[in-house]
């Protein structure tokens, strides 16, 4: 069995990450003013520092926060079995109506999963402002495969690009298989990409009126 991804690790991780968070000075009215991305931001920074003595004692083997801003993750670390973990920070105002966050390529994850042993993980960090200060209100480690398509979407971008939803809707099954779950997206894909296929040749066809257009004055000047 998964040591990071039984109950009982998941449990102690998730609230020893808010307790830590919230006892952090920097969360104070200067972050309140600034936008959402500010926020996410400096909350990135604090858990790549703070992330490895919220778990259990002798569970974790490497652990890392150095990657670049597009990378696919934003920290990364191998547990004693030699999985490795690459997590996903997000950060999300439970105040606002509405949050449609990009989480990973399709591509870029259906390499990633053909190794047993990668987890991509989203770690997804729950705020509100409440008399200038942050409060943190829930905290959630949830590999990918755990996430119910119901809450998920495929967005148009590079081969496609797997988005949550709507940030105020998660739906977690934790008894989802990474077999089932990758299948489930082969049939979201085969849905998705005919869509797209219709869109590009209604473009191709109006650019070709385009050209007429442009030919024909061209034609005639």
């Amino acid at each position: 069995m998964n040591k990071i991804l039984n109950m009982e690790t998941l449990h102690y991780l998730e609230t020893n990450l808010i307790h830590k968070l919230s006892q952090v000075q920097d969360f104070q009215n200067k972050l309140i003013n600034n936008s959402p991305r500010a926020i996410g931001d400096t909350v990135q920074e604090v858990i790549g520092e703070i992330l490895p003595d919220c778990f259990p004692n002798g569970i974790l083997n490497e652990f890392s926060a150095d990657f670049a801003r597009r990378a696919m993750a934003d920290v990364a670390f191998t547990d004693v079995d030699n999985n490795y973990y690459l997590i996903d920070i997000k950060t999300h105002n439970i105040t606002t109506d509405f949050n449609m966050p990009n989480l990973t390529s399709v591509h870029r994850l259906s390499r990633f999963y053909e190794d047993d042993k990668n987890y991509f993980v989203l770690l997804l960090v729950e705020y509100e402002a409440i008399n200038g200060k942050l409060s943190f209100t829930h905290v959630r480690f949830i590999p990918i495969e755990h996430l119910e398509w119901s809450c998920l979407t495929v967005g148009a971008l590079g081969w496609g690009q797997i988005q949550i939803a709507n940030s105020n809707v998660i739906n977690i099954n934790r008894n989802n298989t990474r077999v089932d779950w990758m299948l489930s997206l082969c049939d979201v894909l085969e849905i998705f990409y005919p869509k797209e296929v219709a869109k590009i040749t209604e473009r191709i066809e109006y650019f070709k009126t385009v050209r007429a257009y442009w030919e024909n004055k061209k034609h005639n000047s």
